[in-house]
C-alpha cells in the first residue's frame, strides 16, 4: 500500500514550524504542544493506515511515548541546572557583599553602577545612595588628580592600575585606600571598569610612626657620633699631654736608679713602685691613643707580606720575661714552610703580644699557653692563641670586646684597662680579617683572629721567599 510522504514532508502542513527554535523552555505547555504534535501527525495519515493494523499503532504510540520521556528528562535538566544557577548566584552575591574589601562597578565616566556594603561602609553612604554618583566626589581633593590619572590610564591601555588616595568619609574623616582599577565588559559589551578599595590607613600610620622613629634614631645618632668624636679627640689629646710629663718622670726614675749614689733600699723600693706605675699608666695612655685613633679614622696601616715565622719569634723573645716570671710555658708552633699574610708588621705584633700577654696573665699557676697556625680557609690564615686558665662563661662571652669591660677582674691581682681586646679587635678588622674566640669553663680559652694570606707573587715582591705553603706545624721540643 502507497504512503503518502510527500504530503508529510511539506513544512506549510508540519505545525512544527510553529515551535520555537529553542528547547531551553519546556514546560508543561511544551508537554501538551508535543502530544497535539503527535496527534496532528495521526490525522494526516491517510484513512487506509488510520484503519492499519494495532502492531503499527502500537510502534507510533511507542515512539511518541519515548519522544515524551525525553522531553521530561530535557525538562528535568534543565530545572537542575537553574537551581544550581541561582545557588551559584547566591553564593557570589554574599562573597561580594561581604568580602573584606570594597568592590565597585563604575561606567566610563567614573560613575558608580554598583557598590558592595564594604565599599558603602568604607565612605559612610547607602549603597543605594552610591549608584549614579561619581566616585571623584569621595576621593580627597589633594588626591583627585592621581585619581583621574590612573583612571584614564586604565582606560586608554587597559592595563589594571593601583594608586594609593585619601577617600573622604560622610562624617568628615579621610581613609586611606589602596585603590586597584581594571577594565572589563558587561553581557551587552558595555565597557565598565572594576574597583578594588582596600583601606590601608593602620599601615600608613605604621609608615609615618616608622618614619618618625627614623629620624628620631637618626638625630640621635648623629648626636652620638658627635659625642664619640669629641671623646676621640679629647682623649687623643690629653694622652699626648699626659705622656709628654710621663715620659719626664719615667726618664728621671730611671736616671735616679742607675745614678750614683747608688738608692738605698727603702729608696729603691719607691722608685720601683714609680716605674712600675708609670710604665703601667704609659701602657693605658698609650691603648687610649691608639683605640681614639681608630675610632677617629686616624690610624694609618702599611700593609705589606708579614712573615709569620719572624713575627712569632719577635713576639716569644718579647713576651718570654713576663711568661717565666708567672711560671707559663708558651709554645709557639714552628712553621715547616713559610706563610705570610697581608698586614701591618707593627700592629700585627700587637695584636699576638695582646693575647699572649692576657693567656699568660689569666692562666692558672703552671699553666701553657700554644700558639697555632692553620689554613682557615681559600687565601686565609688562622692564628690561635690557646690558653688552659678558668674560661670564659657564655654569658661573659658576650661582653667581650667591649671598652673598659674586665669582666669582672678589676677587684683581681693582675692589672689591666679592658682595652686591650677591642685594640685587637679594629686592628684585626682594619686589616681586612676577623677575631673570635672559643671558651670553655675550666678547661681554657681559644682566641683566634684571621688574616688574608699573601699571594707568591706578593710574597716574593716583598720578601724575596720562594713560597708561602702553610705545612703541618710542630711544637719545640
Amino acid at each position: 500500500m502507497d504512503c503518502p510522504n510527500s504530503d508529510l514532508a511539506r513544512p506549510g502542513n508540519d505545525p512544527e514550524a510553529a515551535l520555537p527554535p529553542s528547547p531551553l523552555t519546556l514546560t508543561p505547555e511544551m508537554h501538551q504542544l508535543a502530544q497535539d504534535r503527535a496527534h496532528h501527525r495521526l490525522a494526516q495519515l491517510p484513512l487506509s493506515l488510520q484503519a492499519q493494523s494495532p502492531e503499527l499503532m502500537q510502534q507510533l504510540m511507542h515512539e511518541l511515548a519515548v519522544h515524551q520521556i525525553e522531553l521530561e528528562m530535557q525538562n528535568d535538566e534543565l530545572r537542575r541546572a537553574q537551581l544550581a544557577l541561582e545557588a551559584s548566584r547566591a553564593r557570589y552575591f554574599d562573597l561580594y557583599d561581604l568580602a573584606p574589601v570594597g568592590y565597585l562597578t563604575t561606567n566610563a565616566d567614573g560613575l558608580i553602577l554598583e557598590a558592595n556594603l564594604y565599599a558603602a561602609t568604607l565612605l559612610g553612604v547607602a549603597r543605594s545612595a552610591l549608584v549614579m554618583r561619581s566616585l571623584s566626589r569621595y576621593v580627597a581633593k589633594a588626591h583627585q588628580d592621581i585619581y583621574y590619572q590612573c583612571r584614564q590610564h586604565v582606560i586608554a591601555t587597559g592595563e589594571a592600575q593601583t594608586c594609593e588616595v585619601q577617600v573622604q568619609h560622610s562624617e568628615g574623616a579621610t581613609v586611606w585606600v589602596s585603590l586597584a582599577l581594571s577594565t572589563a565588559q558587561e553581557v551587552d559589551d558595555t565597557p565598565v571598569l572594576r574597583m578594588i578599595l582596600n583601606d590601608i590607613s593602620a599601615h600608613k600610620l605604621l609608615d609615618q610612626a616608622l618614619q618618625e622613629s627614623n629620624l628620631t634614631l637618626h638625630s640621635a645618632r648623629l648626636q652620638a657620633d658627635q659625642a664619640n668624636h669629641a671623646k676621640s679627640d679629647f682623649l687623643s689629646n690629653m694622652s699626648h699631654e699626659l705622656r709628654s710629663p710621663l715620659n719626664a718622670i719615667l726618664g728621671f726614675a730611671q736616671l735616679i736608679e742607675s745614678g750614683t749614689p747608688e738608692p738605698t733600699a727603702d729608696q729603691q723600693a719607691s722608685l720601683q713602685q714609680i716605674l712600675s706605675g708609670g710604665w703601667y699608666l704609659l701602657a693605658l695612655i698609650n691603648e687610649i691613643l691608639d683605640l681614639s685613633l681608630i675610632e677617629s679614622g686616624k690610624l694609618a696601616l702599611s700593609m705589606e707580606p708579614v712573615s709569620l715565622a719572624q713575627e712569632f719569634a719577635d713576639c716569644a723573645a718579647m713576651i718570654s720575661p713576663q711568661a717565666q716570671k708567672s711560671g707559663i710555658r708558651v709554645c709557639i708552633a714552628v712553621l715547616v714552610d713559610p706563610c705570610f699574610v697581608q698586614a701591618d708588621r707593627t700592629r700585627l705584633k700587637q695584636v699576638v703580644v695582646n693575647l699572649l700577654s692576657n693567656a699568660i696573665k689569666y692562666n692558672c699557676a703552671g699553666g701553657t699557653v700554644d700558639v697555632t697556625c692553620s689554613r682557615a680557609s681559600a687565601g686565609r690564615v688562622r692564628i690561635s692563641v690557646i690558653d688552659t686558665g678558668e674560661g670564659l662563661a657564655p654569658e661573659k662571652l658576650a661582653q667581650l670586646f667591649q671598652p673598659f669591660n674586665r669582666l669582672g677582674q678589676e677587684s683581681g691581682t693582675q692589672e689591666g684597662t679592658g682595652i686591650g681586646l677591642v685594640v685587637c679587635k679594629r686592628l684585626v678588622e682594619l686589616m681586612g680579617g676577623k677575631i673570635g674566640v672559643n671558651s670553655r669553663p675550666g678547661i681554657g680559652s681559644e682566641f683566634w683572629f684571621e688574616l688574608n694570606q699573601a699571594t707568591p707573587e706578593q710574597a716574593n715582591a716583598g720578601n724575596g721567599a720562594d713560597g708561602i705553603a702553610l705545612a703541618v706545624t710542630k711544637k719545640p721540643e
